[in-house]
């Protein structure tokens, strides 16, 4: 069960309070505190994700990949084997609700992505991987390192 599953009203606003955050970090404390803030993120808030990464088991990353895209109803593939993890996103739900709303998107948006991931796995066996297909589109890897 995941640490955090919300299941009740989805407030998607916090997706344009989270890019102007993103934007008045990086204007005024530069884009590496924004990277070491997105970072801690993703080691703290994740902590149970990044704590089962530790011991080699990606179930529950695998599990809130699922649910908060198929929450918002994000266009997304995923692909598991035992030491990989492919989340292809073909429709960012955060950048479709900006684009509705009439919101430009910060520069620095999918540092959230590729740094609390980046956090999650901080520590343990996987590694991780983004990669920008377009706007709001990526490819998320995660790699679990095999121990030679």
């Amino acid at each position: 069960m995941l640490r955090y599953q919300e299941d009740n009203e989805l407030h998607r606003d916090f997706h344009g309070c989270t890019n102007l955050s993103i934007d008045y970090i990086s204007k005024h404390y530069g884009v590496e505190a924004l990277k070491m803030i997105l970072r801690k993120t993703g080691h703290d808030v994740y902590r149970s994700i990044r704590e089962k990464l530790q011991k080699g088991d990606a179930s529950e990353l695998i599990e809130h990949l699922n649910w908060f895209f198929y929450r918002e109803q994000g266009k997304y593939t995923l692909k598991v084997d035992e030491n990989e993890i492919i989340f292809e996103v073909h429709e960012c739900p955060a950048v479709r609700h900006m684009k509705k709303l009439g919101l430009p998107i910060s520069e620095h948006f999918c540092l959230q992505t590729s740094e609390v991931n980046a956090g999650m796995c901080e520590g343990t066996p996987w590694k991780s991987e983004v990669k920008l297909t377009g706007e709001g589109k990526c490819i998320q890897i995660f790699r679990k390192e095999c121990a030679e």
